[in-house]
């Protein structure tokens, strides 16, 4: 990972922080993106003092332009990138009759457009160097959806199917792409949704083989592999990483 440059969305918390930790760890150079700008430059600021390569940029998903000249950057600073996890993500709650067009649209925007929207950036460079390794993060709710969240489980199922046509483009130029869909994963999102009432915990953890709630820890050693060099004959692929709940 020495000569390899990430590039980790949503990468100042929750499950892209800790792919960005684990990459860092792992000796790349790791540029994490975020809404949160703030919030960015601090975990950069944490994975350097860890030891290791990083950069905090500011970017909102589902603006072109920011993300062009956050990869820009990002080439400038750490170099090309060959590898990028699309791990930023948002979700809306509510009975479909009441969800509007507007929040429909805001969760694909930034769940789904902005994952096309990054591959679509980075690709390029990729392509040049001819190797690349691109890891989207999806949901488990895909798998059996989830009342209430009708924007949510449709963007992340247009993620696997985004995932399975890249793969197919870009395999030959030495570009793989996949997606692992977490299952119940401790994070800031998972625990507003238990705020909410979406979801109840103990519930969660009955239904799940390995009787616990997964760790963000958990999907970065999974996407560790995926981009690594062992993991050049695996493409187009769902990798489920969810204790047992869907197989």
């Amino acid at each position: 990972m020495s000569s390899r440059t990430a590039i980790v969305t949503g990468g100042a918390s929750g499950i892209g922080l800790a792919i960005g930790r684990r990459l860092a760890a792992d000796g790349a150079s790791v540029a994490l993106m975020d809404l949160d700008a703030e919030a960015a430059r601090d975990a950069a600021a944490a994975l350097e003092a860890e030891g290791g390569k990083a950069l905090g940029l500011g970017v909102d998903v589902t603006d072109r332009l920011a993300i062009d000249s956050a990869v820009a950057e990002v080439r400038a600073t750490l170099g090309a990138s060959a590898i990028l996890v699309n791990s930023a993500g948002i979700t809306v709650a509510g009975p479909f009759l009441e969800l509007t067009a507007e929040t429909w649209n805001r969760v694909l925007a930034v769940n789904l457009t902005g994952t096309f929207e990054c591959c679509q950036a980075v690709l390029p460079d990729m392509i040049e160097r001819g190797w690349g390794r691109i890891v989207n993060i999806s949901s488990s709710s895909m798998h059996s959806g989830v009342p209430g969240m009708a924007a949510y489980v449709s963007s992340k199922a247009g993620m696997v199917g985004l995932t399975k046509v890249l793969a197919l483009e870009f395999g030959r130029r030495g570009i793989t792409v996949n997606t692992i869909p977490p299952g119940f994963i401790e994070t800031p999102m998972m625990r507003e949704s238990l705020r909410k009432g979406v979801f109840d915990m103990d519930l969660q953890v009955s239904r799940t083989p390995v009787g616990r709630v997964g760790r963000p820890e958990d999907i970065a050693a999974t996407c560790a592999f995926l981009v690594s060099e062992e993991a050049a004959y695996i493409t187009g692929q769902i990798i489920g990483v969810n204790g047992g709940r869907n197989t």
